[in-house]
């Protein structure tokens, strides 16, 4: 019975130790999901201007019990989508060189996009695998202040495109770009990487970049030197393989390489004519004099065309059949003129063959003849003589000493 007793305790106390640490799981999952908390933070996107937002680490993981940020060496990626979709929306981009480099989401709102739009970001640590969700909060609106109808778009093959999305090189490529345009305000207006318009992937080449299209916009019209560039003579040039002609002098060089070339200019400032909505009418058509419809269709009897589509078919396909037959049939030269054609040799030859055939096929079919004398043991090819064997030599062994 004591047995028994302290048996059955250590029982409760087994069952009592496994509610406790499910209990505890329990209890840090929950805590897990109170940390776990995606974060949020609200943006006023523009319609018509581009949109930077950096994903920066110390925005998103946090080491725990320690006040410090995340060291560099710590490899973090990112993963963006729309709220209740798999992919991001159409106007917006991601951009991240490397796990330990920021990671970018820019692009510009078309006017469709105005509103509130959600995009869920997560931050992956690759050494603890740590996950830590934020929310942006996309608030779309439309810009203030004047018109941008004067914009030109640039080809910068000395950058990629997260090297051109922080402030400062942007805010130096609009620095640079003023001494090539007239006084105004320039602003930027989208900033798109090579690959995403087409451009080729470069070899991992020092010194290689991918290429960044950038968009700016101005109230201010286009400076001669711009209008010169974008002219028919340049394009002629760059067609021939030859720079085009350049009235300025380059302010963006050297620290950026922009490819002439591929300089787009855009005028907003006139309005497109409106297309003509066509106007309904009676349904009558005017009197045309070179015009005469027929007034009432005559009548028509279809029963000739089709006896010519189904007969005459058939006669052609009859006359070549009994052609067929004839030189098939009628036209072969027979056994005699084959006979007659062919050397005595070859017909004794063939006839010599076909009578020791049917010698065979008789013999076959009656076992009570004879054997040939070429399958007698005992054959002398010279004399013909023959002798029955006495000893069935199949019964013979090969060494004698072993029978």
């Amino acid at each position: 019975m004591p047995v028994l007793r302290l048996a059955r305790q250590g029982q409760v106390g087994t069952a009592m130790a496994a509610v406790l640490i499910w209990i505890s799981l329990l209890v840090g999952l929950l805590a897990g999901l109170g940390r776990t908390e995606a974060q949020q933070t609200t943006l006023h996107p523009l319609v018509g201007r581009v949109f930077v937002h950096t994903l920066d680490r110390e925005n998103f993981l946090h080491l725990p019990e320690l006040v410090v940020s995340v060291p560099a060496t710590v490899p973090i990626t990112y993963h963006a989508h729309l709220q209740g979709h798999p992919d991001l929306p159409r106007w917006l981009r991601y951009a991240q060189r490397g796990p330990h480099q920021p990671g970018f989401l820019y692009g510009a709102p078309t006017p469709a996009d105005r509103g509130r739009q959600v995009i869920e970001v997560t931050a992956y640590n690759r050494d603890s695998f740590d996950t830590t969700r934020h929310r942006l909060v996309l608030l779309i609106g439309d810009p203030e202040g004047p018109l941008l109808p004067y914009q030109a778009e640039f080809l910068v093959h000395s950058h990629d495109v997260e090297e051109v999305l922080p402030s400062t090189p942007a805010g130096r490529f609009l620095t640079a770009l003023g001494g090539l345009w007239e006084p105004g305000e320039l602003q930027l207006l989208n900033i798109t990487s090579a690959l995403d318009r087409g451009g080729r992937v470069p070899l991992p080449i020092e010194g290689r970049k991918e290429g960044v299209y950038i968009k700016v916009g101005s109230s201010s019209p286009f400076s001669t030197c711009l209008k010169m560039v974008a002219s028919p003579d340049s394009q002629a040039r760059c067609a021939q393989g030859q720079p085009p002609l350049l009235s300025c002098y380059d302010t963006l060089a050297p620290h950026f390489r922009v490819d002439w070339c591929n300089v787009l200019l855009v005028d907003k400032s006139v309005p497109e004519p409106a297309d003509e909505v066509p106007t309904p009418g009676d349904g009558i058509l005017e009197h045309d004099p070179f015009f005469c419809p027929p007034t009432e269709a005559t009548a028509r009897e279809f029963l000739t065309d089709a006896l010519v589509t189904l007969l005459v078919p058939l006669l052609v396909a009859l006359l070549l059949t009994l052609l067929l037959a004839y030189v098939m049939c009628c036209r072969r030269e027979g056994r005699l003129k084959r006979d007659l054609a062919t050397s005595d040799i070859q017909m004794v030859h063939h006839c010599t063959i076909r009578g020791n055939t049917e010698e065979l096929r008789q013999m076959a079919a009656s076992r009570e003849v004879p054997r040939p004398l070429s399958t007698l043991p005992m054959f002398n090819v010279r004399t013909g003589e023959r002798l029955p064997p006495q000893v069935d030599s199949a019964r013979v062994p090969l060494i004698l000493d072993q029978h």
